[in-house]
């Protein structure tokens, strides 16, 4: 009798854990988070060399988060299907740690579906600790299905202090900062 209890348990964990990959694949689809099938599609492009592609970098930190954040270049030239790495900086201008999440934005805002992320530092949320300074690369693709006429793609992240953390221990950390000159 225990043992079939124990079989029971042990195939509706197994079931369970089944259960959990598309649950998990529909939140990252939502959220943009991760998405394995964008870097599938990233592999898989051919370069259009016909066509030449500026990428313009921009970088924002709220109000509420302490950050100095910048793109180390504002413009790319690209192919359509070319892999690229752009690197953007990123410090904590106070004296305690700070968990900050960047939120991506395109221009014109169509363009989002044409650009495929590898690697982003957006994929999770970024822990500063206190004055570090760091570099963290974006890894993209602008897919050759982008529309003819599009030129210009501008790529804007804006880090926002993490849900759940205190934005008030944020702007404390900006007051004794600037306190300091």
């Amino acid at each position: 009798m225990v043992m079939k209890k124990l079989w029971v348990v042990a195939l509706g964990m197994f079931a369970f854990g089944f259960a959990l990959v598309p649950f998990y694949e529909k939140i990252c689809e939502v959220t943009g988070i991760n998405s394995g099938g964008e870097q599938i599609l990233a592999k898989n492009t051919q370069i259009d060399t016909s066509r030449r592609l500026t990428l313009e970098l921009d970088a924002n930190a709220d109000a509420g988060l302490p950050w100095r954040f910048k793109p180390l270049q504002t413009s790319v030239q690209l192919h359509p299907g070319e892999m690229v790495q752009v690197m953007y900086e990123i410090e904590n201008l106070t004296d305690r740690d700070i968990v900050g999440q960047a939120v991506p934005s395109y221009a014109p805002q169509l363009t989002a579906q044409y650009v495929k992320k590898i690697e982003c530092f957006c994929f999770t949320a970024q822990t500063l600790k206190a004055r570090e300074k760091r570099q963290m690369p974006v890894m993209l693709v602008l897919d050759p299905a982008l529309p003819s006429d599009v030129n210009t793609v501008t790529l804007s992240y804006t880090f926002f202090v993490k849900p759940g953390t205190e934005r008030s221990a944020a702007v404390q950390g900006v007051a004794s900062a600037s306190s300091r000159g």
